[in-house]
């Protein structure tokens, strides 16, 4: 059984950082693509990010990119989202996804987590 399970959300500062932290069992992680989506109410989701977990190729958001950086753990079968110079605009909820194509775009991942809150306010 896949389960994606996101955590690390909280409230930030404008100015701010973050580190969110996902991890993924039943899943072979050669191959796979790691994602990370945002969605905030009243809006689509998003892609933020995403990782190439055999190589480390990574592919980001022009909204982010800069400020987000996406990161993995092998040993820890964990993947991390570091979020610096945190806006107000960044405000939604996060999701780790995995999928199998570096394609930033939801339909490209079939399994996701549950979500992890982000607010961006002073």
């Amino acid at each position: 059984q896949v389960q994606v399970v996101e955590s690390g959300g909280d409230l930030v500062q404008p100015g701010g950082s973050l580190t969110l932290s996902c991890t993924a069992s039943g899943l072979t992680l050669e191959g796979q693509t790691m994602g990370w989506f945002r969605q905030a109410p009243g809006k689509q989701r998003e892609g933020v990010g995403c990782i190439y977990l055999s190589g480390g190729t990574t592919y980001y958001a022009d909204s982010v990119k800069g400020r987000f950086t996406i990161s993995q753990d092998n040993a820890k079968n964990t993947l991390y989202l570091q979020m610096d110079s945190l806006k107000p605009e960044d405000t939604a909820m996060y999701y780790c996804a995995a999928g199998v194509v570096l394609l930033l775009h939801p339909r490209y991942f079939g399994y996701w987590g549950q979500g992890t809150q982000v607010t961006v306010s002073s």
